[in-house]
């Protein structure tokens, strides 16, 4: 048995959903980058990659190709958030990576990208069926991810709405296609949402209101 076998294997069946090792592995690395971005670490772009490299073969495997492209992209995205915040790691007083709220501008154009491309997207998917079993859902998730990991890379708080607003459509996407572990995941990707948007929000004021010059810390 090959490697790519072997992660598009059964490990084990739950509620009687079968899991696949591919679809275990590769998004418990994904809850690991979502955590690490969380922290505001640099390796949550190694991780998503590894772990966009991962889902590709099992959503590949199961034909789902908006979701397998979803993982190229998420791969190349990784690759560029990582030279993003490694370029700009030292933008905080403390070091660390520096986040803002985005502007109405920027919120526009995120917004229009992601209506524009989710019609680009839903519209190839249905011209070529054999690409996506579910094409409007499967173009949402993968013009939705594009949309999120950017901002992300841009340091914006907004990439955590993105995320809560693709997991809304993820998760019975994920159960109706066989991709159970993908799905629970999923629940747990909006827990860490919440979690992490509140520590941006937070950070993202401090840093906007830097205390006057002489004045008191």
């Amino acid at each position: 048995m090959s490697a790519l076998d072997w992660l598009n294997s059964e490990a084990f069946t739950a509620f009687d959903q079968h899991i696949k090792w591919s679809d275990m592995i590769g998004n418990t690395i994904g809850l690991v980058a979502l955590a690490l971005g969380w922290r505001r670490s640099i390796w949550t772009w190694p991780a998503q990659f590894a772990s966009g490299l991962i889902l590709f073969a099992a959503f590949a495997a199961g034909h789902l190709s908006g979701s397998a492209g979803k993982q190229v992209v998420v791969m190349v995205v990784a690759a560029l958030g990582f030279w993003q915040w490694n370029r700009g790691r030292q933008q905080a007083q403390d070091g660390s990576i520096a986040v803002r709220f985005a502007s109405w501008t920027e919120r526009g154009v995120l917004l229009a990208a992601a209506a524009a491309g989710t019609v680009a997207v839903a519209l190839l998917f249905k011209a070529y069926p054999w690409m996506s079993w579910d094409p409007w859902p499967d173009a949402y998730i993968f013009v939705g991810t594009i949309v999120a990991m950017y901002a992300q890379s841009r340091g914006m708080v907004e990439f955590w709405f993105a995320w809560l607003l693709v997991d809304l459509v993820g998760v019975p996407l994920n159960f109706a296609n066989g991709y159970a572990f993908s799905g629970f995941v999923y629940v747990i990707y909006g827990a860490l949402v919440l979690w992490g948007m509140r520590d941006w929000w937070l950070r993202s004021r401090t840093q906007t209101a830097p205390a006057l010059e002489g004045a008191t810390a």
